[in-house]
């Protein structure tokens, strides 16, 4: 017993446990061109997992010509429901500043588990141009998203940002030491409910009954450009089933996590420039919330066969985060918080709550998604969802977290859904590796953008984004940004908050070029930048955390 936990033998050992893994997987490989990616299976059972009430807002950034007007698009979706359900929802547009300028209300009748609401609107001709904030609310989601009324002012003209080299291709800083990488760190394959055809999927998968594995996804976001992927499967789908089906085999589910790992492993070192990851995404929505455990050589999970036998190689109680985070930091593991809601995460009752456990190894969290169900291609996918209120949540409560941005596939499009990306800062002439890439997280270099094209970074008094830094006097943040597409710069904000505080993460005042210098009051700080592009398109740096003496 470990923490409170069993443990069995392949887990305890370490380095041991990583080459009994690598063996078990390759003892079960799949010759190439053959059809299953794991060990055979009975008839799957029904999907539950996604049955969650989700709202997403639609709406163009820019204004539409002159006389026509906006339609501002609220889906809501509800898988899996076959009674019809009402939804109350609001809609706000706020000034600059925050200021209600407008507001609409409506109730909607859900049939068949989706629907949608359309706001269509003119603005009145004495409404100042600038950028607005749309606020949408239906149950516990909560959207932001902004749009430009009439024609308002860049602060930064299309000209002032183009890379030095004027090139359209992956973005890149001058000056700041570090390289870019872009990609994914949230997607599923057929090792549990993602890998389906996107000509024929309308959601998860059946777990295992997708078309395509891990090795499918690694060649897909490859080939669509991105430098590495993070195939995240659901840690209680390895028996097979979406609950838990007691006669399946324990020991083919611990197989089946170790063939994936073998899988990434096997496929990075054949394919230099390119980093392929295999992990899990730990929880259930009910009564949790789910998160990425990135760098786990072995299955955590709850579930067991009916001789009482776990499927996992670490048991970890359902909905307990205080203990999972004890175990993982005693394993050294990284953790991301997906898609995070208001009442997700709970310790003791309480839910977005903070352990010192917690703190050391939690260390992303997703900001922004596109749809997860999306069929796209052609990164056209209108369907995003925004996390950056629950994300401020955690911050505030302690947690030390960059922000992320993923696909969260499950059809076979990883990569193609939409032009979001995870970037990930690398020290000048770095190997791109896995370790690297771990290293980079740990230290927070990281960030979100709805924009391949385009990078963020914060600096503070000269220390890059991520830090932990001691202060007195003035502090100079200074935000980096380019785009390789020619973007301008619509909006920007630095956003300040107080680790331990549990309150609202607030604009800092003032704000208005890309270097700000002010004295904050004595204490800890953390900021952040948050810069909308003249396309609607927003990023976001890492925090860095200010103790001001």
């Amino acid at each position: 017993m470990k923490n409170g936990f069993h443990i069995l033998p392949a887990s305890r050992a370490g380095r041991n446990f990583l080459a009994f893994a690598h063996c078990a997987a390759l003892c079960l490989a799949v010759p190439a061109g053959a059809a299953p990616t794991g060990p055979q299976r009975p008839p799957p059972a029904p999907v539950l997992e996604h049955r969650e009430f989700d709202a997403m807002l639609e709406a163009a950034f820019q204004p539409p010509a002159r006389g026509h007007s906006r339609a501002f698009i609220v889906h809501f979706t509800l898988p899996g429901a076959s009674a019809t359900r009402r939804v109350n929802w609001r809609l706000g547009l706020h000034q600059p500043g925050g200021r209600l300028v407008h507001q609409w209300r409506g109730r909607h009748v859900l049939h068949g588990g989706s629907g949608q609401a359309v706001v269509k609107w003119r603005p009145p001709a004495s409404l100042p141009a600038g950028i607005y904030e749309l606020r949408l609310q239906a149950g516990d989601i909560r959207q932001h998203r902004p749009i430009a009324i009439g024609q308002a002012q860049p602060l930064l003209p299309a000209s002032a940002t183009v890379a030095a080299d004027g090139m359209a291709g992956p973005a890149r800083f001058d000056g700041l030491g570090f390289d870019i990488v872009y990609g994914n760190l949230h997607s599923q394959t057929n090792h549990s409910d993602g890998g389906g055809d996107p000509a024929r999927c309308r959601g998860s998968q059946a777990p295992g009954a997708g078309a395509f594995g891990p090795e499918d996804a690694y060649r897909f976001a490859q080939q669509h450009g991105l430098q590495f992927l993070l195939t995240s499967e659901h840690n209680h789908m390895y028996d097979g089933s979406e609950g838990s089906d007691p006669h399946a085999d324990p020991l083919a589910a611990r197989q089946l996590y170790r063939l994936g790992i073998a899988s990434a492993e096997q496929y990075t070192a054949q394919h230099p420039g390119f980093v392929a990851m295999y992990g899990m995404e730990w929880g259930v929505i009910s009564g949790g919330g789910h998160l990425n455990i990135l760098n786990s050589p072995a299955l955590l999970g709850w579930e067991r066969s009916a001789d009482g036998e776990p499927f996992a190689d670490v048991v970890t109680p359902k909905n307990d985060y205080a203990a999972l985070y004890a175990v993982m930091k005693a394993q050294g593991w990284l953790g991301q918080f997906n898609h995070p809601g208001a009442r997700q995460f709970p310790i003791g009752g309480e839910a977005l709550a903070f352990s010192e456990d917690g703190g050391a190894v939690m260390a992303l969290c997703e900001v922004m998604n596109s749809n997860a169900f999306s069929q796209r291609l052609d990164e056209s996918e209108p369907r995003h969802s925004f996390y950056e209120e629950a994300c401020g949540k955690l911050l505030e409560a302690g947690y030390r977290l960059a922000f992320s941005s993923d696909q969260d596939n499950h059809c076979a499009n990883w990569g193609a859904s939409y032009s979001n990306r995870t970037g990930i800062l690398l020290p000048s002439g770095t190997t791109p590796t896995a370790e690297a890439l771990l290293d980079a997280i740990r230290a927070r270099r990281v960030f979100a953008t709805m924009d391949k094209r385009a990078a963020i970074a914060l600096t503070a008094n000269g220390n890059m984004m991520g830090a932990r830094m001691d202060n007195s006097g003035p502090l100079t943040l200074q935000v980096h940004y380019v785009s390789t597409a020619g973007r301008g710069i619509a909006a920007l904000e630095v956003m300040e908050g107080v680790p331990g505080r549990r309150g609202d993460v607030q604009p800092l005042p003032g704000v208005s070029a890309m270097q700000h210098s002010f004295t904050p009051r004595p204490g800890a700080h953390f900021y952040y930048a948050r810069l909308t592009q003249d396309d609607g398109k927003q990023l976001w740096s890492a925090p860095i955390w200010v103790n001001q003496r």
